[in-house]
């Protein structure tokens, strides 16, 4: 392997995300997809683990009124 493909491959190695990374969200993640599904405003979020299960419990008045809690696991499947 000469010097430029061991360059190219160490450098692909570096900007690599991890496959964890990619399947997993930030709590100002789930507040924004739950206002853009919802359309309605956030009133308070948090994080509840559960052994190796992270989950966003969301709480949300949407436009009809109505105060609903939403739960957004971190761990997105298919993301």
């Amino acid at each position: 392997m000469d010097r430029r493909a061991a360059l190219v491959a160490i450098a692909a190695l570096v900007v690599a995300v991890p496959a964890w990374a990619e399947k997993t969200i930030t709590l100002q993640q789930a507040i924004d997809k739950v206002e853009r599904d919802t359309h309605g405003k956030v009133l308070s979020a948090e994080t509840k683990h559960f052994g190796r299960h992270t989950i966003y419990r969301i709480k949300v008045l949407t436009r009809d009124g109505q105060v609903r809690v939403i739960e957004v696991p971190a761990e997105q499947s298919g993301s």
